[in-house]
Formats: structure tokens, C-alpha cells, sequence
């Protein structure tokens, strides 16, 4: 069974998540900023991360720096609703700093799962 660690400073949100990827047959680790998931990173080594990118103390973009110096084998996806900010796309910058897939929160279900399904085969 793959793991996913999500990785989101809301707690609702997170918990939503783990609904679906639970149901899709994941294992999901989760945290609530992006040093305590590195640091649980560091131990379970999960499969792929999904994260936010505006959180309390190591925001996203920090987080797939990170992940890609410790764990390039490790896929990341990044769901944010902050999309864009003073003239800075969030998601594009995700996606050029190493995220495979960058989606704008609301989300659609299917596409995620998709986009989890693919990565994880």
C-alpha cells in the first residue's frame, strides 16, 4: 500500500484528504506545516507528499526544495488556494521548483485522484 504524506496548516482540510485518499486504498500520514512534514518525512519516507503552499513555519515552496535535495525519488503535489499574490503565480512556481502537479483549491476529486493514481503505479 502507497503512502501519501499531506502536508496543510487547516486541520478540516487535511482530515478531507485523507477521506479520499483513504477511500481510493492509501495509507495518509498527515501535518500541519511544512517542518513537522519534513521531519515526518524523515521517517516514514512516503511515496508522494501532497502539500499547501502558504503555511506557518516552512511554507510550500521550502517544502519541495527540501524534498527534492533529500528525496528526489519522491513525487510532490501541491493544492493551494493562493494561487496567485503580488503578481507571483504560486502554482507555476511549484511546478518549476519540482512539484508534478499543481492544482487550485477547489479541486476537483477525480483529477486528483488521477494525478495520484499516476504517480503512484
Amino acid at each position: 500500500m502507497a503512502r501519501i504524506l499531506v502536508i496543510d496548516d487547516d486541520t478540516q482540510f487535511r482530515g478531507l484528504l485523507r477521506s479520499i485518499l483513504e477511500r481510493a486504498g492509501y495509507e495518509v500520514h498527515e501535518a500541519g506545516n511544512g517542518r513537522i512534514g519534513l521531519e515526518l518525512q524523515r521517517q516514514l519516507n512516503a511515496d508522494l507528499i501532497i502539500t499547501d503552499i502558504f503555511m506557518p513555519e516552512r511554507e510550500g515552496t521550502e517544502l519541495i526544495m527540501s524534498v527534492r535535495d533529500e528525496f528526489p525519488h519522491v513525487e510532490v503535489i501541491v493544492l493551494s488556494g493562493g494561487g496567485n499574490v503580488h503578481n507571483v503565480d504560486f502554482l507555476k512556481l511549484a511546478e518549476n521548483l519540482g512539484a508534478f502537479k499543481a492544482f487550485q483549491k477547489p479541486f476537483r476529486k477525480q483529477e486528483l485522484l488521477m494525478a495520484v493514481e499516476n504517480l503512484l503505479v
